[in-house]
């Protein structure tokens, strides 16, 4: 773990300046992992939450939270229980923030620019066994988590004014037509599109599902196509 906290180069993330310090974010990460007791804890706790991974003076969550999700998965996991409670709370915290952060978006593997929110969202979802085992505000995490839902498209057709995708769906989707982003690798700017279960959801296999993509060509929604809910963010951030 101490690894991968040392193997980022914390300060080529970016963030606004008056507000992200990004000298924080490796001493805290190393003190959270190897924090003996609660007080050692909440001393590295302090420390991210004051400009490393989030601001909560001001409810600011930076980029570096995105690439610190699985350090702080593994503290739960792994550190002792008042380091692990303490690693889940600045997940939390992130979550939070970044559901009212409408600018800041991040690079994931499988899209240039990512509403934070969702990609917080995915890194959680991928330690769902984690967080449903640690308890109420785990299984809180989670639910917050799922209303970020992501949908990878594996098989498109022309269909109308727009496409019938295949493909797997991870978190809840809203009942009825939803607006959402429509991106593929490589294309930094989101198309906004209207969608729809082209089929009902099943609860049997809700990894997946059919959706109806309006306003999209085929050549857009082909994969490795990704769709995002439309609303978590609004642009990119400023700094």
């Amino acid at each position: 773990m101490l690894e991968e906290i040392d193997a980022v180069n914390w300060g080529d993330l970016p963030g606004p300046r008056d507000l992200y310090e990004p000298d924080r974010v490796a001493p805290g990460l190393r003190a959270l992992a190897t924090a003996k007791g609660l007080v050692q804890a909440a001393g590295a706790g302090s420390r991210l939450a004051g400009g490393g991974l989030v601001h909560d003076h001001s409810g600011a969550v930076f980029p570096a939270a995105v690439t610190a999700a699985p350090i702080l998965l593994a503290i739960v996991r792994d550190g002792q229980p008042g380091a692990g409670a303490t690693a889940l709370g600045l997940l939390d915290d992130a979550l939070a923030f970044a559901v009212c952060d409408r600018h800041t978006r991040v690079a994931t593997p499988y899209a240039e620019a990512v509403p934070i929110c969702c990609a917080l969202a995915d890194q959680l979802r991928r330690h769902a066994g984690l967080l449903a085992a640690f308890g109420a505000e785990g299984r809180w995490l989670l639910a917050d988590a799922a209303h970020h839902w992501r949908f990878d498209v594996q098989e498109a057709v022309a269909e109308g004014d727009g496409v019938a995708a295949f493909g797997v769906l991870a978190g809840r989707f809203p009942d009825g037509t939803q607006p959402a982003e429509l991106h593929r690798a490589g294309r930094v700017t989101p198309l906004a599109v209207q969608v729809a279960p082209h089929y009902p959801l099943s609860d049997r296999s809700p990894d997946e599902a059919c959706l109806r993509i309006d306003g999209a060509r085929l050549d857009e929604a082909a994969p490795p196509a990704v769709l995002l809910p439309g609303g978590c963010n609004s642009g990119q951030a400023d700094w």
